[in-house]
């Protein structure tokens, strides 16, 4: 699938609501859980999702726009949000996240990106020479990637329950 911009923004839009929709109001032990040592809880994934807004995607759609390849962006903190999230809840998490994501999108919007911006490179600290639009199909991938993983996490909490039914679900053995 070729990368388009108006799709992708339709999952960027549905993130939020996913996850709220998902995780709201649910017990600690659902979303505070995780896979095991150095592993991330639902609450964790929120956090850098919200860490995500505010330092990735769109501050580096504007340095690829603005600066190209002559300034490198900013190194990302994968783990910052186990500071930042520290004391707040799940449901202002996911209020925050809400909030940020519509803020990044109406600021996408504003950049008046177009087929041929999306080719624009940008200089990655690790990666090198990237693209506007990998970065936009990243974002995208990241957010899928993320929903993937508290589902995938969640489940592991009835990985046992499920008795002999486990060879049946892989979700499972990931």
């Amino acid at each position: 699938m070729e990368f388009q911009l108006d799709q992708a923004k339709e999952i960027l839009r549905r993130t939020p609501a996913t996850l709220n929709a998902l995780l709201r109001h649910l017990p600690d032990k659902w979303v505070r859980s995780n896979e095991g040592p150095d592993s991330w809880s639902p609450f964790d994934v929120v956090g850098h999702l919200i860490h995500g807004e505010r330092t990735d995607w769109i501050p580096r759609a504007r340095v690829i726009l603005e600066y190209g390849e002559r300034r490198a962006f900013e190194p990302f903190d994968r783990f910052a949000m186990l500071e930042e999230s520290a004391g707040k809840s799940l449901d202002e998490l996911l209020d925050t996240f809400k909030r940020l994501r519509e803020e990044s999108l109406r600021e996408l919007e504003g950049m008046g990106v177009t087929p041929e911006m999306l080719g624009k490179r940008g200089l990655h600290p690790e990666l090198g020479a990237v693209t506007l639009g990998q970065l936009l199909s990243t974002w995208v991938v990241h957010d899928l990637s993320h929903l993937g993983q508290v589902a995938r996490v969640m489940a592991k909490q009835y990985g046992e329950a499920v008795g002999p039914w486990r060879d049946y679900l892989p979700i499972l053995s990931r």
